[in-house]
Order: C-alpha cells, then sequence, then structure tokens
C-alpha cells in the first residue's frame, strides 16, 4: 500500500505549538499551505531537538565558504509567528523524524512518521475503506528565513512550561512542589 505523503514544498505556515496547560501539554507541529493544514503531534523533547538542529544546520551553512545561500544569523522580523495554532485535528504522533538541506531549492528538509508499534491504539491511524492501515509521513521544505524563525519559536514555545524548582531544577506543578536534594 502506497505511503500518503503530506507534503509542503513552500510552506504559509510551519510552526510547533501546544495545546493544555503546563506540565500537560499537547505539542504539535502544524504545516499550513492555503487552505490545507496538517497537524502532528510531537514529544517535547523531539521539538527541542529539531529546534536545535535546525539551528545547528543553518550555522554550518554560514560558515560555508562561498555559500551562495543567504542564511540569516537571526529571525527575520517579518517572519516572527506568535500566533496560536490554528484548529488542530491530529494526523498522527510522531515517531522517527529526519532533519536534511535540499541545495538545489535552499531549503530545510522536515520529514516526519507516525509511532510505528504495532499495539498502539488504532483509534489514532489512518484507515481505509478496508479498514487497513494506510502508512503516512510529513514531508516539509522551508526556505533559511523560515527555518530560522521555526527554531525561535519553537525554543520559545519549549521553554514556557512550568517554572524549575531552584532547589532540585525539577519542574513546579500549579498544585505545589515536593524535592528531594540529592545527597551531599
Amino acid at each position: 500500500m502506497p505511503t500518503r505523503v503530506h507534503e509542503f514544498a513552500w510552506p504559509d505556515r510551519v510552526v510547533v505549538g501546544t495545546i493544555g496547560l503546563p506540565g500537560a501539554r499537547t505539542f504539535y507541529l502544524q504545516v499550513r499551505a492555503g487552505t490545507q493544514i496538517v497537524s502532528i503531534a510531537m514529544e517535547k523533547q523531539q521539538s527541542a531537538l529539531l529546534a536545535d538542529k535546525i539551528d545547528e544546520i543553518l550555522d554550518q551553512l554560514l560558515n560555508v565558504e562561498g555559500n551562495p545561500h543567504s542564511v540569516p544569523t537571526s529571525t527575520p522580523i517579518e517572519l516572527v509567528d506568535n500566533d496560536q495554532l490554528e484548529a488542530v485535528q491530529e494526523q498522527f504522533r510522531t515517531g522517527a523524524m529526519s532533519l536534511g538541506w535540499d541545495p538545489t531549492t535552499a531549503q530545510v528538509v522536515i520529514e516526519a512518521y507516525p509511532i510505528t508499534d504495532v499495539d498502539a491504539d488504532n483509534d489514532d491511524e489512518s484507515l481505509d475503506e478496508d479498514d487497513a492501515e494506510v502508512p503516512e509521513m510529513l514531508l516539509v521544505r522551508m526556505p533559511v528565513g523560515t527555518a530560522r524563525a521555526f527554531a525561535k519559536r519553537t525554543r520559545e514555545v519549549v521553554g514556557a512550561g512550568r517554572p524549575a524548582c531552584p532547589l532540585c531544577g525539577q519542574p513546579v506543578d500549579a498544585d505545589g512542589h515536593v524535592c528531594t536534594l540529592p545527597d551531599l
């Protein structure tokens, strides 16, 4: 069965955002082109690592001698996106991801694949008419300025969670926190 590819070559919007309160947030990578919107659930750590690796790729490109690509060192002001997620309908929960650079189009490329646990609840999987699982993936290509803005926003979203306890460094819940100090 062929894989259903949700492909965005030049998206109008690509962001990470959350739904829920700190400590119980669900992270989403949301991509929109025109009226097509795809939202995939991610772990907080996946979001943070994706932002770090995108910045790493862009920073490496800045140091390539004779690099013909105009890579911004910071987020272009016109690409700052602080808006909330649009209507979220989860396509799948992200498992494996890959990140790359396409020099022919000067774009950062993200590929995301769903978790493939055979014990996963079938309610979250896409089914065709015969109730057979349809494999899916998300393919996003974004120009360097958009990628820089994406990484910045993602770091801000990840950092907007629960504050850290000044004693143990663990997140403090809204209803309190009990920490144990390490043995000295």
